[in-house]
């Protein structure tokens, strides 16, 4: 009997469905999305009933820069919370969810039944990748979403006004918050191809994870440092800010160009350096 008479196809095996469902109702997922939530909505509070005494450029406090506009309506509101999300949280997340992917299944030594389904190793990866990356942009799509009706509770429905001094429309200011959110998201592929990346290497979920934030971090330390030059600008991090240049009235995008291939092509070796990985790796566990 052939593998064609019995039915099987490489293709029909781990359904997007089945393994989106199935990331969905871990405990680790839930606790990631409540972050995202927790974050406006204590900020929020913070402003509303937080002592503010002197003056200074501090939250809501009407000063022309991008923290100091937070309080001026919830599309302001919206923005300074990607501000406040884009340096770490969101990191830690897109980290979580790409390098959570393989890792977790030769923790749980479930990585080897997974292959003797048998399950292709390259649609396994190609799965994970895809519901871990979906995960990732869902997350970073509640943020702007639970900031904006929680900003809109609390300070109001205000124009998107940017700390140049221009006034958005409503449409304007839907626009530059998706680009926004859309931008910060390719700026980490990046972080999730090296998690991903570490999810095949390692049998450590929280190892994966914690090396794509400290090379993060690290490549934002040499970024800082001035006496690199312009050799700063070739470091994958360098245009992470990029997204600033959307809150001018005439939106310069070379740099957040720049800042996408780079992090597009830093993934996608990440991707293809695990996928050859994978393809020799002993599995074990």
């Amino acid at each position: 009997m052939t593998i064609r008479e019995t039915g099987y196809r490489p293709g029909a095996t781990m359904p997007l469905r089945v393994e989106f469902i199935r990331q969905l109702r871990r405990r680790r997922t839930l606790v990631a999305y409540l972050l995202v939530v927790a974050l406006p909505v204590m900020v929020s509070l913070a402003v509303k009933f937080g002592s503010s005494p002197g003056p200074g450029r501090r939250l809501g406090s009407g000063s022309a820069d991008l923290v100091g506009l937070a309080t001026a309506g919830a599309a302001n509101f919206t923005v300074t919370m990607f501000f406040f999300a884009s340096g770490f949280l969101l990191l830690v997340i897109v980290a979580l969810f790409c390098g959570d992917t393989v890792a977790s299944e030769a923790s749980w030594s479930s990585l080897r039944y997974l292959l003797a389904a048998p399950i292709p190793r390259r649609r396994l990866l190609k799965q994970k990748l895809v519901v871990g990356l979906s995960l990732a942009l869902g997350a970073i799509a509640v943020l702007p979403i639970a900031s904006f009706a929680i900003g809109l509770v609390a300070f109001g429905n205000g124009p998107l006004q940017s700390p140049l001094g221009t006034t958005f429309t409503a449409g304007e200011a839907l626009a530059r918050i998706s680009a926004i959110g859309l931008y910060i998201f390719v700026s980490l592929l990046f972080a999730a191809g090296v998690a991903f990346l570490m999810s095949v290497l390692t049998d450590a979920p929280l190892g994966a994870v914690g090396a794509a934030v400290v090379l993060v971090i690290i490549s934002n330390i040499l970024n800082a440092i001035e006496a690199l030059g312009s050799l700063r600008e070739w470091l994958p991090t360098h245009f992470a800010s990029a997204w600033l240049d959307l809150l001018a009235p005439t939106v310069g995008w070379t740099d957040m160009a720049r800042g996408a291939a780079y992090s597009i092509v830093a993934c996608a070796l990440c991707v293809a350096f695990a996928t050859y990985l994978f393809d020799r790796k002993d599995v074990v566990s």
